[in-house]
């Protein structure tokens, strides 16, 4: 199956780059370009590719507004939008994850993460760059959380619980299937199952979740 890419930038540099790039996978085709959050907006709504790849800092529009827009809070039919940025600070993070990003990449993560952050998008997965996920989760293991975390709707189940500890010692699908010698589609089931009864809407607040619960103590 090929996955179909926007990609948005105001650069033209980088933007041709990031197509460059993208194109060169067997896999990945890029359907469209857009200089700004406008017209990526515009442009995803009319071509509806499986993945947005969306610049924070665009006029008009930046990417996290543009993100909020396609996959935010109450969008019927969310599309999935990484987010890559040449700044690595927290609150892009934080802001990328409230609006519904699928993933957070910084500009010179190389082509090889570039293209895993697309794939995982497009199959419903959410991958942050290692070196923002590791902070990120220091800083939730590091402090007492500010509130008591949310109880999860229902009880997790056993291999739910196995799945949670994976996902937050930053595992992919794949290695959480073979450590806990299930299939990938199982473990897929349990993800998707974790994220509806924590109510987290991507893999790094589940692992802030099983952090703040003393899961990985």
């Amino acid at each position: 199956m090929t996955i179909r890419v926007l990609v948005a930038d105001d650069q033209e540099l980088v933007r041709t780059g990031l197509s460059m790039i993208l194109g060169a996978e067997p896999d990945i085709e890029v359907v469209g370009q857009a200089v700004d959050g406008h017209e990526a907006v515009a442009l995803a709504r009319s071509l509806r590719p499986d993945v947005c790849l969306f610049d924070i800092r665009m006029p008009g529009l930046d990417g996290i507004e543009a993100t909020r827009a396609l996959a935010g809070p109450g969008v019927q039919d969310p599309l999935a939008v990484v987010i890559i940025t040449t700044f690595d600070l927290d609150e892009y993070v934080f802001a990328a994850l409230r609006a519904g990003a699928k993933g957070f990449l910084l500009k010179d993560a190389g082509p090889e993460l570039l293209a895993q952050a697309i794939r995982a998008a497009a199959d419903g997965d959410a991958l942050i760059a290692p070196n923002v996920t590791v902070r990120l989760l220091e800083a939730f293991a590091g402090s007492e959380p500010a509130a008591s975390p949310a109880q999860p709707i229902e009880p997790l189940t056993e291999r739910e619980e196995q799945v949670l500890v994976k996902v937050a010692s930053g595992l992919s699908n794949s290695e959480i299937a073979g450590e806990l010698y299930i299939t990938l589609s199982t473990v897929k089931t349990h993800v998707a199952s974790l994220m509806t009864k924590l109510g987290a809407r991507n893999r790094v607040e589940i692992a802030i979740w099983a952090h703040e619960t003393r899961r990985m103590r």
